[in-house]
């Protein structure tokens, strides 16, 4: 991994995926060496095994790999947001750290948003999920929801999977749960989203940390939140400075 000033943040959220770290961070690697100077940022949400164990055995070894830790979870939308701020690139991606989400697509992601110059966000949209039958049905049901609310264009903002410009995504309001609205919200500050379809596969080892019905509920507020903030949005008046 490169030691210089890196030009790309890697965010990956995690909780209790010990035995999933070491086989993601390789892959990461083997997807961005040689590419770009980046560095890998893990955000470990108040994990109670060996997670952060692991991580500082590796970080000896790799130098572009550091380790956030809050003292309790905070929940993904919490861990994404304090790997952003810690950021030192200027384009941040973010992938769950379970292993669903294939690095190999991290490449593709970066270059969409590096490419488009109006482009706030690269957004992976997973085909072949690999889930269980019951949570296909509800993210299908979710986003189907979402997208005839908010009309952001997206079939899949559960991907881990993101790119985005990090200062775009720090203009942002934050609310638990943002990660999920990234689209809508991109669109409002008046940015381009790029899609890249993305392979999902099984995790690499553990179990779901999140449920359906403990964030059912939660979820349908923030819906109207959003659509809220998306209705109070005016087009922002062109801005120029007058000289004496």
């Amino acid at each position: 991994m490169s030691s210089s000033q890196p030009s790309v943040s890697i965010v990956v959220p995690v909780r209790n995926e010990a035995d999933n770290i070491a086989p993601l961070i390789e892959e990461i690697t083997a997807a961005l060496d040689g590419r770009w100077a980046y560095e890998i940022i893990y955000v470990n949400d108040g994990s109670t095994d060996a997670t952060g164990e692991r991580l500082a055995a590796i970080m000896k070894q790799c130098g572009n790999l550091r380790q956030l830790r809050h003292a309790r979870s905070g929940g993904q939308s919490a861990a994404v947001r304090s790997g952003v701020r810690a950021a030192r690139g200027t384009i941040v991606a973010t992938l769950d750290g379970d292993g669903q989400n294939n690095p190999a697509f991290l490449p593709d992601l970066i270059a969409a948003v590096e490419k488009g110059a109006n482009v706030g966000l690269a957004a992976g949209q997973r085909v072949g999920r690999k889930d269980t039958g019951f949570k296909k049905f509800q993210s299908r049901v979710a986003n189907k929801v979402r997208n005839a609310i908010l009309k952001d264009g997206t079939r899949d903002t559960g991907c881990g999977l993101k790119a985005f410009r990090r200062e775009v995504f720090l203009m942002m309001p934050y609310f638990d749960g943002l990660h999920r609205f990234l689209p809508a919200l991109m669109r409002r500050e008046g940015f381009d989203i790029a899609y890249v379809d993305v392979i999902d596969r099984p995790r690499h080892s553990g179990v779901s940390n999140y449920g359906f019905f403990d964030r059912l509920w939660i979820g349908i507020m923030d819906l109207a939140g959003v659509w809220w903030l998306i209705r109070r949005k005016k087009p922002t008046p062109e801005v120029t400075e007058v000289n004496a």
